[in-house]
């Protein structure tokens, strides 16, 4: 065992949760919080992407990880989400986080404008430096318009705190670059949900998705599989996690809004996906509903595995 190994599995991205009048629920976020804590993931990550994040206020974003913490904190290993849009706002969210007792820290390179790489590392060391927590370089190019390179990696690591990379890019060769002669004892997560099994197999720890959360048990079965070395098994379940996702996209509506449609089919209300997200039509309807019976068909299917 390390110091490392809580980080090492399946981590849902956290949902937004709303009331029926679209403000944050912390009814609704400590009961999300729990069904994870019951169906077994490792932890959780707040406030990102799936988190819809960028839709929120800092106070909001503080009474979402308050919430999370006072339903699991403790009991899962919880990773915040800090980045802002400015420095200032990222780091009163890190000192804050790191108040409630959350184990890592986790942040995108700054947004909107294109900044050179000496800004984005002294970005991301200013909110290492204003905490004691661990910290998790996150990589997803394909909304930052930034992707890491292992030189700007290897010079992060000379900060202890960086403990590990969530790497969103889609070639799965990158989760070779930032797993290879970076430095001992160092986290790679696997980002796209789509190749959670390429990811594993190329050498990422675990996993960190946005999807997760809508079929946890699929991910965890999985990861099952991989950890025993049954890969015929743990690609089935990945094809069978991808046609959901690609249906997902078959929807009008924004994923996000397709999945918390699908959860309160699963006695999980979370509320609707804050706008500009796009709201699911009526048309979706019918689709989402074979999305549920599809998802709880491979359930009832695979959580045998792990279970």
């Amino acid at each position: 065992m390390t110091k490392l190994d809580k980080y090492k599995g399946v981590i849902p991205a956290f949902y937004a949760c709303y009331d029926d009048e679209g403000n944050i629920s912390p009814e609704r976020i400590q009961m999300l919080a729990k069904h994870y804590l019951e169906v077994g993931v490792k932890g959780l990550y707040v406030g990102g992407s799936s988190g819809e994040c960028i839709y929120q206020t800092v106070e909001e974003r503080k009474l979402v990880l308050e919430n999370v913490m006072e339903a699991v904190g403790g009991k899962m290993t919880i990773i915040a989400h800090v980045a802002a849009p400015s420095t200032q706002q990222s780091i009163e969210l890190a000192q804050h986080a790191e108040s409630l007792g959350v184990d890592a820290l986790a942040a995108i390179p700054p947004i909107y404008f294109r900044l050179p790489e000496a800004a984005i590392a002294a970005y991301w060391n200013d909110i290492m430096d204003s905490t004691d927590l661990d910290f998790i370089v996150y990589n997803i190019p394909g909304t930052t318009g930034y992707a890491l390179t292992p030189t700007l990696l290897k010079q992060l690591v000379k900060n202890d705190k960086v403990i590990g990379v969530k790497n969103s890019s889609m070639p799965v060769q990158d989760i070779y670059l930032f797993k290879n002669n970076i430095k001992d004892d160092f986290i790679v997560f696997n980002g796209p949900d789509e190749q959670f099994v390429g990811g594993r197999v190329m050498g990422a720890d675990g996993g960190i998705g946005g999807t997760y959360g809508a079929m946890p048990e699929l991910f965890l079965a999985a990861d099952h599989a991989i950890r025993h070395n049954n890969m015929d098994l743990a690609r089935e379940i990945q094809y069978r996690i991808n046609d959901i996702i690609f249906s997902f996209f078959e929807c009008e509506g924004n994923m996000y809004d397709v999945i918390k449609l699908i959860l309160a089919k699963r006695d999980l209300n979370i509320g609707r996906a804050r706008k500009p997200l796009q709201p699911a039509t009526e048309a979706d309807r019918a689709k989402i509903d074979a999305i549920a019976a599809n998802i709880n068909a491979a359930v009832a299917q695979y959580k045998p595995v792990y279970a």
